[in-house]
């Protein structure tokens, strides 16, 4: 099933303007220098769904081949560079399925066909070695990427200046 996926505007950086007054801690933001994009949109938004694994993308592949309703899948595959967590045909299946993008603490791989897939996708580094399907992994729950957690349900807004996470959407309306 395809739908489309909501065009947000924003900018990351409008956004920490807004919101630099708050001190309630709700905010919390990723350091961009960290992540590089890798799809074809640079920039992408929804609210967040969760997956934790390490070297083994089953539930990614779960995750993706499900219905995204303009979501945005955080992977937390705890900053390794060892294998591949998503890939061209993972990354297909994410924009056919109405994600809105993929943030992936960890690395991808088939970065041409990656950035020829209508979809937002940032994460630390590239391999070309492919994951192991062992069926291990967590799916809907907090993770914790730099020190930084995210929850299933909290907004994330990420373009080329950083990642912005809230519990509520931020963003203005249009």
């Amino acid at each position: 099933m395809t739908t489309p996926v909501p065009s947000i505007r924003f900018s990351t950086c409008d956004l920490c303007d807004s919101l630099k007054a708050d001190t309630s801690g709700d905010t919390r933001w990723l350091p961009g220098s960290r992540y590089r994009s890798y799809g074809a949109f640079a920039r992408f938004a929804g609210p967040v769904a969760t997956v934790r694994c390490l070297d083994d993308n089953t539930q990614v592949k779960a995750a993706v081949e499900s219905f995204g309703a303009g979501r945005v899948l955080v992977v937390d595959g705890g900053g390794s560079l060892r294998r591949s967590l998503v890939g061209g045909n993972l990354a297909a299946s994410a924009a056919k399925n109405g994600w809105a993008g993929v943030l992936v603490h960890g690395a991808v791989r088939d970065l041409e066909e990656l950035r020829a897939t209508a979809l937002g996708l940032f994460a630390l580094g590239h391999v070309p070695m492919p994951t192991e399907r062992r069926d291990q992994g967590l799916a809907d729950l907090p993770v914790q990427i730099e020190g930084v957690w995210i929850r299933p349900g909290d907004w994330l807004y990420a373009d080329e200046d950083g990642i912005v996470i809230a519990p509520k959407p931020v963003h203005p309306a249009g």
